[in-house]
């Protein structure tokens, strides 16, 4: 019957070197920041529900037709990329 194989021992400790703590550039958002960021998409969701429920009765919003959800989903879309800055 053939001998197996003898398996080398290897160190699996992690380098010191990599575990050091990194700092991140910049501190956390300002409140501003927060704030028009949920703005942003409040608005997107107010403009949309405006639309649903008051568009026979606002001539102008009626005119807009489909562009009301381009308006409200770009707002919320705005907001929602803010969020990636967001700390």
């Amino acid at each position: 019957m053939p001998k197996s194989k003898v398996r080398k021992k290897t160190d699996y400790t992690i380098n010191p070197a990599s575990r050091t703590p990194v700092k991140i550039k910049g501190g956390p958002s300002s409140v501003w920041y927060v704030s028009i960021m949920l703005g942003f998409m409040l608005a997107g969701l107010a403009w949309l529900i405006v639309y649903y429920l008051a568009s026979d009765k606002l001539t102008w919003m009626a005119n807009l037709n489909a562009w009301n959800f381009l308006i409200g989903f770009g707002l919320m879309v705005v907001g929602l990329v803010m969020t990636m800055r967001w700390r």
